[in-house]
This record gives C-alpha cells, structure tokens and sequence, in this order.
C-alpha cells in the first residue's frame, strides 16, 4: 500500500476540533477498519514502531508509546481521529506525528514537506480499525 502517493495527492479536508476530538469524519464516510489495519502494521506509516497491540504476527512491535490494545474502549472515534490528525495538540511534548498537518511542524523529512502522511481516507481508515480495538 503506498501511502506517500496517496496522501502526496491528497488536499487537506478543513475540520472543526470540539474539545479533545475531531467528531466529523474528515471524508464524510466511515473508515474501512481493515484498510486500517492494514495501514496500522505497515512500518511506513509508523503506527507499530512506537505502539504495541494485539498483532501476534508482529514479532517487532514499539514500547515507547501506549498499546493500541482497548483503543476503542479508551476513546471514542473523535478522539482516535484527533490523536492521529494531530496529537501534539492534545499534548504538546509528545514524539508521534501530526498524521494530517502541514504547518508549523519541525524536524520534517525532505519527502513529507508539504504533504500530509496521511489522506483524510487513510485516516478515516486508521480510525474504523482502531475504534474495533475493544480489548
């Protein structure tokens, strides 16, 4: 799955944060949760480097950030879409990137100046899958 052309391609979606999420989807569809996973285990979007979850297929998984286990128990899918839009926002000091952000950002590689990692679709996607994380 290539992401940097779709997301290269992808004009940013305006969105409305309501205290700590980002409640309509920024496609105006659902997510597919398993285009999600899929993109939640591909090591070019980044999710498993830093994060761990119920993915026993995945011998390298991250221990710097939280599990994604209980994903959907923890947050509803606002709140999961804020925290991949742009988690920095929600906590300043934190080392995941702003997924659907362009501006203001530091320390950005050559490849993604200008570009947002994600699509609005990816993200919607990323979303549906997490949001199926109840345990």
């Amino acid at each position: 799955m290539a992401l940097s052309g779709a997301a290269a391609a992808q004009t940013l979606q305006p969105y409305a944060v309501t205290g700590d999420a980002i409640p309509a989807s920024l496609t105006g569809a659902a997510g597919d949760p398993t285009r999600g996973r899929i993109l939640v285990l591909n090591r070019t979007s980044t999710c498993i480097l830093c994060h761990s979850g119920p993915f026993p297929e995945e011998k390298f998984q991250g221990d710097l950030a939280p599990s994604l286990a209980g994903s959907g128990s923890r947050w509803t899918a606002g709140q999961l879409r804020l925290r991949v839009v742009d988690a920095p926002r929600l906590n300043p000091a934190t080392i995941m990137p702003s997924y659907y952000r362009i501006e203001a950002l530091q320390r950005v590689g050559a490849p993604w100046r200008g570009k947002p990692i994600l699509s609005a679709e990816q993200i919607e996607d990323v979303v549906a899958y997490l949001a199926t994380l109840r345990e």
